[in-house]
């Protein structure tokens, strides 16, 4: 049995970038920024994929700095470099799951942590899942 599951809470590297396929799919790249437990290390860095609505919840909701959870899975992307010839990877965590964590105010540029965590999360109408 193997078991390939993330879950990581952070802070968007960047605002996400979003693709439009003719078939009608869609899909969001972005970054995470994770701290660790003591703030004199750097944060861990990830690359993250999201497919489908989720994707269309983060181009629409998601911009950098605004705290939020996902639950993916690790995948390694690999492809050929056309200009060396070179096999390159990149390590990306395909998103399954996305929770948009931070306030309404975190949205509006207030840069405090104030109202992060209290009342956390966007009202129905605000986010069409």
């Amino acid at each position: 049995m193997g078991v390939n599951s993330i879950t990581l809470v952070g802070r968007a590297g960047r605002d996400p970038e979003v693709r439009y396929f003719e078939s009608g799919s869609v899909v969001a790249n972005l970054t995470l920024a994770v701290n660790r437990r003591s703030r004199d290390d750097e944060p861990d860095w990830f690359n993250l994929e999201i497919w489908g609505k989720q994707a269309q919840v983060a181009a629409d909701y998601v911009r950098k700095g605004a705290l939020v959870g996902i639950i993916g899975s690790f995948k390694l992307d690999r492809w050929t470099d056309r200009a060396s010839g070179e096999e390159r990877t990149k390590p990306v965590i395909r998103v399954d799951r996305l929770e948009l964590l931070g306030s309404k105010r975190d949205g509006e540029g207030d840069s405090g942590m104030s109202g992060a965590f209290g009342g956390g999360s966007p009202s129905e109408e605000e986010v069409p899942f």
